[in-house]
């Protein structure tokens, strides 16, 4: 009989937090400076140099901590993490070992089966090592630039069974730092890194198989194909009557496969002992209340919100909500509306993520670059809403307003798009049109209900273009029920 299993996978992920300074010296942090510019003595690892911690690294983990339902220890030491490597000018990474910052917590993703809760066993601080550069025809270059840049860790229990599901809690993740404003989520700059730790095992076994370790996965997408790639290797080796070993493995993107990179490192290999140079980091509770605090609302309950406060379907809030300043831009854009309601919010939903959306693609910019406000797309649902304009005219609005401040009914008036919605004048082309077409008349009475289309179009005819196609069509069925004219 023919065995299933189940993989078994826990996700490490590292953070570059947006301090403005490295987690132990005064340096610079900024992306994409001349190479080997921002450092100093400290995260050169000169001797004699003594490490200053840095507040905010301190502050960001424990919001952090806070949002992912994480206990907050009051005392928590730092460590150093001995291994010899070019781009780690001290020998040691400055790290916490034995009692982590925040510990304990939890999450909850959304996956088609239902909500399901991943646990968090620890979040810690620590700094990051520097670059090595190996693409270039000559000897490998290592930038110390973002050698003692501050990283806090996140590592997951192995609750995930599902590449799909460590897709998703990686995004939920990524979500909550950059809802919390601590890093900004780049996985193609290396802000935002993933290691994930993947096994197998029968169905039904309780006990876990020999992990390995994949690395290299600098995108949400290259993550769900490696782990499942991997998971598909070990069942292969297992059926083949071989045993998984216990090694750290690269994603070779290109070919799209796993390769082995090195031996699994143990903790006892980076002989981690105390850092002698930093004491304790205490946090207390009113420090831990102040920054509770300050939460902001994160991205699956402000989802869930949209949801019931906007009455939008599931699939629009999750769209809306996974970046904090198109949530934002939405909220504010339907603040402005004329007539509140759900059909009106639906409205702003659709011109975000069909137009807005794809200004912002086309340009790479933000919502706010994009090139109109809230308040301006609030305007031109409400013109459409009150049957100003119609559909097809708001496009020719939305286009007009871009990189302008002009409202929709200032645009409007200057197009001359309004719509014709005088019901006396529409129900007299109502009634020359039906008087003139008495064939027609008759072929519709007789069942040919198609014809409506026909007559709808001539009454918008004679109007020149600018009759309310909506109340042309509403007035026209009306006369089209009576038996005569």
């Amino acid at each position: 009989m023919q065995t299933t299993y189940e993989a078994i996978i826990g996700l490490e992920v590292h953070a570059q937090l947006k301090t403005s300074s490295k987690a132990f010296c005064a340096c610079s942090t900024t992306y994409g400076a001349m190479p080997n510019v921002n450092v100093c003595p400290v995260c050169l690892g000169h001797p004699g140099t003594l490490p200053v911690l840095n507040r905010n690294l301190v502050e960001w983990i424990v919001k952090m901590g806070l949002a992912t339902n994480c206990h907050i220890r009051e005392r928590s030491s730092f460590s150093r993490k001995n291994y010899f490597y070019s781009d780690l000018p001290k020998g040691y990474q400055i790290s916490q070992f034995a009692d982590p910052i925040c510990y304990g917590g939890s999450v909850e993703i959304e996956t088609e089966e239902g909500p399901k809760h991943i646990g968090i066993t620890r979040i810690h601080m620590e700094e990051d090592s520097g670059k090595s550069i190996h693409d270039l025809d000559i000897d490998t270059l290592v930038d110390l630039n973002r050698a003692g840049v501050p990283l806090i860790e996140i590592v997951s229990e192995p609750d995930i069974r599902t590449a799909r599901e460590a897709y998703l809690y990686l995004q939920h993740i990524r979500q909550i730092l950059v809802y919390l404003d601590i890093c900004d989520g780049n996985l193609e700059e290396g802000s935002l890194r993933c290691d994930a730790n993947i096994s197998i095992r029968p169905v039904g076994q309780t006990t876990f198989g020999t992990k390995t370790e994949v690395k290299n996965l600098n995108s949400f997408r290259n993550v769900e194909k490696a782990i499942q790639f991997e998971i598909a290797r070990q069942i292969a080796l297992v059926e083949g009557g071989a045993a998984v070993q216990q090694v750290t493995m690269l994603w070779d993107a290109s070919r799209q496969e796993t390769r082995v990179m090195r031996s699994k490192e143990q903790a006892h290999d980076y002989r981690y002992f105390a850092e002698p140079d930093l004491v304790h980091v205490v946090v207390d509770e009113s420090w831990k209340q102040r920054l509770h605090s300050a939460l902001p609302e994160l991205g699956l309950a402000k989802r869930r919100r949209f949801v019931s406060q906007f009455g939008l379907p599931a699939y629009d809030a999750a769209v809306l909500t996974d970046d904090a300043e198109v949530a934002a831009w939405y909220e504010a854009s339907c603040a402005h509306l004329n007539a509140q309601g759900p059909e009106a919010y639906k409205a702003v939903s659709n011109w975000i993520m069909t137009d807005v959306m794809r200004i912002m693609g086309q340009n790479k910019v933000s919502i706010s670059n994009a090139g109109l406000s809230p308040e301006q797309l609030a305007s031109l649902v409400d013109v459409v809403q009150d049957g100003t304009i119609s559909s097809k005219s708001a496009k020719d609005v939305f286009a007009a307003m871009l990189g302008t401040t002009k409202t929709a009914s200032e645009l409007v008036q200057e197009l001359g798009l309004r719509q014709e919605s005088d019901e006396g004048l529409l129900r007299q082309l109502v009634e020359d049109v039906l008087r003139d077409n008495p064939d027609n008349l008759e072929k519709y009475r007789g069942g040919k209900s198609n014809l409506l289309g026909f007559f709808v179009g001539q009454v918008i005819k004679r109007s020149g273009g600018s009759a309310n196609p909506a109340l042309v069509t509403s007035i026209m069925k009306e006369a089209l029920e009576q038996p005569t004219m």
